[in-house]
Order: structure tokens, then C-alpha cells, then sequence
């Protein structure tokens, strides 16, 4: 998969991250083909809302076609649609198969006509001037929004649902589910023992979310699903079709994936032998490790640990 991302001065870094990590995440996570090209109008260093200077990875003339294009436009986003620059936004969207425009990135979109009686949304505190510029466009209030193969979003929580959105239809809604947990888990703090809520949280996720709380606090001791179950204060029958019902498989093969992702990690970013990564990941020893890593990832768990080796030299 072919990912292009236009970036415009004045861009989110915010937007920028929540729509490229959880992509790396399941490319580094799932060996996804997945690859990402990060592209200016001019092909000079764009600035970000917060003045850091991003240098494109690759040229305007070197885009091709694209599986996917996103566009991101946040501040200064009315002077971004100049005749140039609306046949760039043309002719890239022409050769992309879904196109993504985040934040402010509707407006240029629809400056150039892509957007004429289509859906679209984008950033908030634009709305109400995007409706009376572009008229043509049914403007919806909505965190995101996919009509057809043009797709919008607003800020960076938007912008982070959409992605998780656009990864679930390609690669399944597990995938996507285990990608947000590694963003959501991380960054959510506790307050007297209880996990709270994020900015970036997703909504409707918070049945979902106190399990796998659960299932992570849990991870070098797992629990059976009968334990897991009266911890969620519902019945094993009721665990089990949550899970079929919200990621297509079983609440025992998520809850290994979320200790072979530990796994993982550990084997990436640590000196840790196999046996102690083992035993932190809640397996009995570093073989079990081994197998359960080998039949998930399809490669054992020390060609992930030979990178750490060879980077540190």
C-alpha cells in the first residue's frame, strides 16, 4: 500500500501523527506493505502550525500512483487553494484510489471541485465559513466522513478515528481494535486505581476498553476468561460474543496478541533475554514464547531481537 501524504505550511503535527503512526503501527506490528511518502507543493521543508521545519521524503514529480492521499491544511488554509496548487490536489487525487483531506484539507478539496454534491466535513471552528464558500458541498457535522472515495476529518481525535476507520476496512476491524489500544493504553492515566478517559479517546469503546484495561494490568499474570469474565462483571457467554461480535475472534487470541505485542516491543527496544521477555509477557517460559510468536508473526522472535543487536553497533 502506497500512502502519500501533501502537507501544507501551517499543517498539525498533531493531524500529521494521528494519521501516520497507527498506519506504521500495523506495518511494523503485522509486516503490512505498507509505505509512506511525504510530499510539499514545492518540494522545499513545510512548517508546521507550531513552526518545525518537515522535510518532504520525496519529490512532487516522484508521486505515481498512490493507494491512498491525504491532505493536510490547518493554518492558512484559505490561501492554500491557488490555481497551482489546485491542479497539484487534481492530478494526485486523480491517481489515488481513496483520498483523505483532515483538518482544514476539505477546503482545498473542494476549492477544486472534488468535493461538488459530495459529503464532507472538516475542523470545527470552519465549518460555518466552509458552508458559505462552498455551497455545492453537503456539510456534515459528523467526526468523519466517507463518501465514497473522498474521506474528511476534522482535528487530531478525528483525524485518529478516521485512520482506525480506514485501517479496519482494509486490513479488519482487529487490527484496527489493536492499533488504537497501543495509543489509548499508553496515554491514559489513573486516578485513584481507575483508568480515565483520554482526548483521544474513541467513543462507544468503553465496554471494550475496561477489558482490555484489564487484560493489560494483567499481562506477566494473565487470567483465565472465567476470571477475566467476573472482573468485567459479566458471563464468559457474554465476553466471548462481545469480542466475536466487535473484532471477529475470540477474547483468549486477543489477549495473547496484546502480550506478543509486549512481547515484541521488549525484543525491539531492550536487552532482555528471551526468558525474562517470557515471563514479562505472561508465557512459562522463553519455547512457549517462541511458538506462540512464531505462529502469530510467521518468524521467530530472535530475528526481531537481532535488530536491536545490529543497531546498537
Amino acid at each position: 500500500m502506497n500512502v502519500t501524504f501533501l502537507l501544507f505550511d501551517g499543517f498539525s503535527n498533531l493531524v500529521f501523527s494521528c494519521l501516520l503512526e497507527p498506519l506504521r503501527m500495523v506495518h511494523e506490528l503485522y509486516q503490512e506493505d505498507i509505505s509512506w511518502n511525504v510530499v510539499s507543493v514545492d518540494n522545499a521543508p513545510v512548517e508546521s502550525s507550531s513552526h518545525l521545519l518537515l522535510t518532504p521524503n520525496a519529490g512532487i514529480e516522484d508521486v505515481e500512483v498512490s493507494d491512498l492521499l491525504v491532505i493536510i491544511s490547518s493554518n492558512g488554509y484559505r490561501q492554500h487553494p491557488t490555481p497551482e496548487n489546485q491542479r497539484l490536489v487534481m492530478s494526485l487525487a486523480r491517481q489515488s484510489r481513496t483520498v483523505i483531506g483532515a483538518d482544514a484539507g476539505a477546503w482545498i478539496l473542494a476549492a477544486t471541485g472534488l468535493l461538488d454534491d459530495l459529503t464532507a466535513t472538516l475542523h470545527w471552528s470552519v465549518i460555518s465559513e466552509f458552508a458559505e464558500t462552498f455551497p455545492q458541498v453537503r456539510v456534515s457535522q459528523s467526526t468523519y466522513v466517507m463518501d465514497g472515495r473522498i474521506w474528511s476529518c476534522g482535528g487530531a481525535s478525528t483525524a485518529l478515528e478516521l485512520i482506525l476507520a480506514f485501517i479496519s476496512e482494509q486490513f479488519g476491524a482487529a487490527r484496527a481494535f489493536m492499533t488504537s489500544s497501543m495509543f489509548m493504553h499508553d496515554a491514559s492515566p489513573h486516578k485513584d486505581g481507575v483508568r480515565m478517559t483520554t482526548a483521544l479517546s474513541i467513543p462507544g469503546r468503553n465496554r471494550m476498553d475496561q477489558i482490555i484495561n484489564i487484560m493489560v494490568e494483567t499481562i506477566e499474570h494473565p487470567l483465565s476468561l472465567s476470571a477475566l469474565a467476573e472482573r468485567a462483571h459479566m458471563s464468559t457467554r457474554t465476553l466471548n460474543r462481545l469480542f466475536k461480535a466487535e473484532l471477529g475472534m475470540a477474547p483468549g487470541q486477543y489477549y495473547q496478541n496484546l502480550r506478543l505485542v509486549h512481547a515484541r516491543e521488549m525484543a525491539e527496544n531492550t536487552t532482555l533475554g528471551l526468558r525474562e521477555i517470557a515471563i514479562r509477557s505472561g508465557y512459562s517460559d522463553a519455547s512457549a514464547l517462541s511458538k506462540a510468536f512464531q505462529k502469530t508473526y510467521g518468524h521467530p522472535v530472535r530475528r526481531v531481537e537481532k535488530k536491536i543487536s545490529q543497531g546498537s553497533g
